[in-house]
């Protein structure tokens, strides 16, 4: 069958960059070899979250004293259940693409795609069958998997990723997590939460290392006081598996350590799914494990696209949809604009949260801005109090010339909603002026905003 567009992958860069494709009134077909909606859906953003929810409330529960609510017998984290919950929400979200996909009249494949010059794919079906399908233009968007280092093999039982952390068929006692990046910390976060030792080894000086320096500290600061083991500037040598458990020998600036644990997740990162799909049939250019393209997401070949995990630039999911819509825009003849990729906003969904967009103080610094900082914590926030939730703050960064909205850098309960403000102030060039006279409503956990800008121009009220 010949089509307009044909995408290869249905996670949140390849449906939604279909469904764009199909609104714009191409022709469109996904390939999927697997569930419709990708990782992202089915073992990623989606299920982690509903994870995280679950341990939220078992925590709320635990401490519902605080809260003048008296609760009688004990609280039970009951981890198959919440498991099970976890894939139901999954399960439902996948279905809802499934529903998309209808509507839209997108065409679904089932099965393999492989690249083949002349803009032909061809599909191989779970039976062995092969089907060869054609489109002017071919988007790649087969996103990526969880990265295995050489000491940390995964068996899928005893030293895992973040698919088999998500179904285990029992709660762990004691759990090293290998990687202090949004992956490791939110499962550190849910198994530490829900009863399990957790340690979190971390080869860099910190935690969530992209983040500012701040955000670390206060994240270390509020993991260990959880009770979470945390080893920054370690690396793990060995896993010895052949017993009960693992041994599992960690390489510190004090010299070896050893912990003794039921599971190992590695959680250090991830590698772009780029192998055995056709790439080098079709001549498509590839670097540091990456493909090539343009601002549009052009391929050095003609007819050929990639987005997502799959280019250079932040793994997330929000990333991969802008990008696809960029680049089927663009075939369209749209003129959009190209993606600012020093505008795109990071969340992690421990708790506290963390969410952040732009420059940190370091790098503001390092680009050679005079720059102003302001924060405010929430304790002093009356919403946060209220809320039994004053960990954390917010963090400004200004240009001192211009009051260019350099960035902005949170931690703390219900971040993740809050940071898209100031996504959107930078994207219209808001100056630190213009954040400050923009009145907030009170009592809210957003105008620490307000609030963290003010103590950046020595006008705050509430320090």
């Amino acid at each position: 069958m010949n089509y307009d567009v044909i995408v290869v992958g249905s996670g949140p860069g390849g449906y939604v960059t279909a469904i764009r494709a199909s609104q714009l009134g191409m022709k469109t077909a996904v390939i999927e070899k697997a569930e419709l909606g990708g990782v992202c859906l089915n073992w990623g953003c989606i299920p982690t979250k509903a994870l995280l929810k679950s341990a939220q409330v078992f925590s709320y529960m635990q401490h519902a004293g605080e809260y003048g609510i008296q609760l009688n017998g004990s609280v039970q984290a009951d981890f198959n259940g919440m498991i099970g919950r976890s894939r139901e929400v999954a399960g439902g979200m996948s279905k809802g693409v499934t529903f998309l996909m209808k509507k839209n009249k997108i065409d679904v494949i089932a099965g393999t795609g492989m690249l083949k010059p002349g803009q032909n794919v061809e599909v191989t079906d779970a039976e062995g069958k092969k089907a060869n399908y054609t489109a002017k233009h071919i988007i790649i968007a087969t996103g990526a998997r969880s990265r295995e280092l050489p000491a940390l093999k995964q068996d899928g039982k005893k030293i895992i990723g973040y698919r088999e952390a998500m179904t285990l068929a029992q709660q762990p006692k004691r759990m090293v997590v290998v990687g202090a990046g949004a992956i490791g910390v939110e499962f550190a976060y849910f198994y530490s939460t829900i009863g399990t030792e957790v340690t979190i080894v971390e080869f860099m000086d910190r935690l969530v290392p992209v983040e500012d320096e701040d955000v670390s500290k206060e994240l270390a600061r509020n993991f260990k006081k959880q009770g979470i083991g945390v080893m920054t500037s370690s690396s793990v040598e060995s896993v010895d598996t052949s017993g009960d458990g693992c041994v599992v020998k960690i390489k510190t600036a004090k010299g070896e350590e050893s912990i003794t644990c039921d599971v190992v997740l590695s959680a250090t990162g991830v590698v772009a799914n780029i192998e055995n799909i056709g790439l080098e049939i079709c001549g498509i250019k590839t670097e540091k494990g990456k493909i090539q393209v343009d601002d549009f997401y052009r391929t050095n070949v003609p007819g050929y696209y990639a987005i997502g995990d799959v280019v250079h630039g932040p793994a997330l999911a929000h990333v991969a949809s802008a990008e696809g819509i960029t680049c089927v825009e663009a075939i369209a003849g749209m003129h959009p604009e190209p993606i600012d990729y020093n505008n795109l906003p990071g969340c992690t969904y421990c708790t506290p949260e963390i969410a952040s967009v732009g420059y940190t103080e370091k790098a503001a610094r390092e680009a050679g801005y005079e720059i102003k900082v302001g924060k405010f914590p929430f304790t002093a926030s009356g919403k946060a109090k209220a809320a039994g939730a004053p960990e954390g703050f917010v963090k400004v960064i200004f240009d001192a010339r211009y009051g260019e909205f350099l960035g902005a850098h949170m931690i703390g309960a219900n971040v993740t909603e809050m940071i898209a403000e100031v996504v959107t102030a930078r994207k219209l060039e808001t100056t630190g002026h213009e954040i400050l006279k923009a009145v907030h409503p009170h009592p809210t956990m957003s105008e620490a905003l307000m609030e963290a800008t003010a103590a950046a121009y020595d006008e705050v009220i509430h320090l």
